[in-house]
């Protein structure tokens, strides 16, 4: 293996770690979009504000180490897919700011209903995101994306079935994600009726991510039969593993089961994502720019490989001390900073 090939699984790395945080965050706006109004949805929206509060900056971390590992190691491939995507990249941002800003400014607008439409924007902002980020990434892996300066077309690249598909995907895997979460959330605080109403949500969310799932599989083979033969044959065995952690955790939820399912869900993400990452290889963008090709200096690669190395004993302990004490509800909002609960509909415990 290269230097380069190992900045790549530091790539494969770094989407599965933003799906299992950041995917799932965006989830849990969905969650909050659909709640219902005010007051029916008061007790789900201050369920979610009480649980991402803490981590939701922390979630999208692994977002900004994306761009930075790719655009300083695969300089080609980053502005190839920047300038060719750039409409869906561009709405993605939007989500960004979007839920991120609204989010902050629904916890402290004087009034019920200004704190409701910032949580709309806030929900919306959560669909958004994924939905494009998803377009986007099936773009790449439709093979759509050319190497060069705009070189793909840039609506047809990723509004076509497999981009739409794989966007709905994204969307409703963290929907999927963020209500496993959530009822483990809920189990853990004591609030039987919270378990049920989302475990009840994962079920049929897993279902229709199931069937977004195949329908993408579909659409990728009469886009890109080349790809779609490499998900099945050399990404075959992750296919098949990600379906069956899924299944499991489907299953463990219909029955209620709490303990482990967690763990389940990451799992079946996880061996999603790194079935397409080994059916890609060792293209950054099918078929036209293999790793070897796109790469940027070897002196680059090294470097790159040692600043992961220091993320590992610096980043990564502070992350998993923030989760830990998060999970011992350690963690909370600042009474001296914050409006004071009240009026129904209010966000706060």
């Amino acid at each position: 293996m290269t230097a380069a090939d190992a900045v790549a699984v530091l790539v494969v790395l770094a989407v599965t770690l933003y799906a299992w945080s950041g995917l799932a965050d965006y989830g849990a706006g969905f969650w909050d979009l659909w709640a219902g109004g005010r007051e029916r949805g008061a007790a789900v929206r201050s369920m979610i504000d009480a649980v991402i509060t803490p981590v939701w900056e922390a979630n999208h971390v692994w977002l900004v180490y994306l761009l930075v590992l790719t655009w300083t190691a695969f300089g080609t491939a980053f502005a190839s897919a920047m300038t060719t995507l750039y409409i869906p990249l561009m709405l993605a941002a939007l989500g960004i700011v979007l839920r991120g800003a609204n989010f902050a400014l629904r916890k402290d607008a004087a009034r019920a209903g200004r704190r409701h439409v910032a949580g709309v924007l806030f929900g919306l902002g959560a669909v958004l995101t994924p939905f494009c980020l998803g377009a986007a990434l099936g773009g790449i892996i439709a093979g759509r994306v050319p190497p060069g300066n705009a070189a793909g077309n840039e609506v047809t690249s990723w509004w076509n079935p497999t981009s739409i598909l794989v966007g709905l995907l994204a969307v409703t895997m963290g929907a999927f994600l963020a209500a496993v979460y959530l009822v483990a959330e809920a189990h853990r605080r004591g609030l039987p009726v919270l378990r049920e109403y989302f475990r009840r949500r994962a079920l049929w969310t897993g279902v229709v991510a199931l069937l977004c799932g195949i329908g993408a599989l579909v659409a990728l083979r009469g886009d890109s039969p080349e790809m779609f033969e490499r998900f099945t044959t050399r990404g075959g065995v992750l296919l098949v593993a990600g379906a069956v952690l899924l299944a499991l955790t489907f299953m463990r939820a219909a029955r209620g089961g709490v303990r482990g399912l967690r763990l389940l869900a990451a799992g079946g993400v996880a061996a999603l994502v790194w079935a397409w990452g080994v059916a890609q290889y060792p293209y950054l963008l099918p078929f036209g720019l293999t790793i070897a090709d796109g790469a940027g200096a070897p002196i680059t690669q090294k470097w790159m490989l040692a600043w992961f190395g220091v993320a590992l004993v610096t980043l990564v302990p502070a992350l998993v001390t923030l989760y830990v004490l998060d999970q011992r509800g350690e963690l909370g909002e600042d009474p001296l900073t914050s409006l004071e609960a009240g009026e129904p509909g209010d966000l706060r415990p």
